[in-house]
């Protein structure tokens, strides 16, 4: 092989790993079957929700992954693969994908990876289930904030009989 193109394939595989490292969560995707334009919008909502979305090849990437010692991934590389980075949020990506996966009804999510930790397909349905963020500390200041109102409801009646009396 020649000797420029092995130091391309090299500083591929380099700039895959610095993207395994800084990533919360990836998603490998079996991706056959997209139209143009059905991967051009997926492609343009993945860039809108803070996901990097490349297709890589299937060798690098196997590299790239053994040599930062995750081999769980070696199967899921085979085929028709994309992935799916996201360095911002752990959710977003499993959960935009499997969105996307059963109203195109055409790709796959294979496996991933969520704040270091391998996830099958299965694993990766319920990381997607899960509300986003601002949802669940609405939900939780929903929660702190019921005793108090109560609390404060109690004093004021209280405070109410009093003046009557």
């Amino acid at each position: 092989m020649n000797q420029e193109v092995l130091a391309a394939k090299k500083a591929q595989v380099e700039e895959i790993k610095a993207k395994i490292q800084a990533a919360k969560s990836i998603v490998i995707i079996d991706y056959k079957g997209l139209t143009v334009a059905e991967d051009t919008a997926f492609r343009k909502e993945l860039r809108e929700n803070g996901v990097d979305y490349a297709v890589l090849k299937n060798r690098l990437v196997k590299i790239a992954f053994n040599e930062l010692g995750y081999t769980q991934f070696d199967e899921a590389l085979n085929g028709p693969t994309a992935v799916a980075f996201s360095d911002k949020d752990a959710v977003a990506p499993a959960k935009f994908i499997c969105k996307n996966i059963s109203s195109l009804k055409k790709m796959a999510a294979k496996c991933g990876m969520v704040e270091g930790e391998f996830m099958d397909e299965e694993g990766l349905k319920k990381i997607a289930a899960i509300p986003s963020r601002e949802i669940l500390l609405s939900k939780m200041l929903g929660s702190m904030q019921s005793p108090i109102t109560k609390l404060a409801i109690c004093i004021n009646k209280i405070a109410e009989a009093k003046a009557q009396a």
